[in-house]
């Protein structure tokens, strides 16, 4: 077991989530479901309670919590995309709050906030010609699913 592993709190649709996540991400699987012994505020016996899975190899909790606990994009999880096929993808499959979407981020149909990041993005951000850097970010946060040859003609 790992010492520290994402909880994320889900109302009633962990199992759902969790199905979806594994379909999407390579190295990737669900690792049990436990169901609940007695009837508990969120559900009654027999319900999923929590689910463990894993995603590209890291583990995580899929806690079927109960109703007023909503996910917020002050916590999301990053995908580290190697090229845009790769953005694209995971975007298309993700994506489904458009209004939620700014500089690569994005919720899906759980509520849940992601990043989808391609990986030569903090590069540029990081380049020690601080005026390129400037140019990069200033058409990231243009954005709102990342475009690399966008932000690669920016950097020129």
């Amino acid at each position: 077991m790992e010492p520290i592993s994402t909880c994320l709190w889900f109302d009633g649709v962990a199992e759902q989530a969790a199905d979806f996540y594994v379909e999407l991400f390579p190295d990737s699987r669900i690792d049990e479901v436990m169901h609940a012994p007695v009837d508990y505020p969120a559900g009654k016996a027999g319900d999923a309670l929590l689910v463990t899975f894993t995603l590209a190899g890291r583990r995580y909790l899929g806690l079927n919590g109960g109703s007023g606990v909503p996910f917020t994009e002050a916590i999301s999880l990053s995908i580290d995309c190697a090229d845009q096929a790769e953005v694209d993808h995971y975007w298309n499959a993700l994506s489904a709050y458009p209004e939620h979407e700014q500089c690569g981020w994005l919720k899906d149909r759980f509520g849940v906030s992601w990043q989808v990041v391609p990986r030569m993005l903090p590069r540029l951000l990081a380049d020690p010609d601080r005026a390129k850097a400037g140019r990069v970010m200033t058409a990231m946060m243009t954005m709102k699913k990342i475009d690399i040859a966008a932000l690669e003609q920016a950097a020129d």
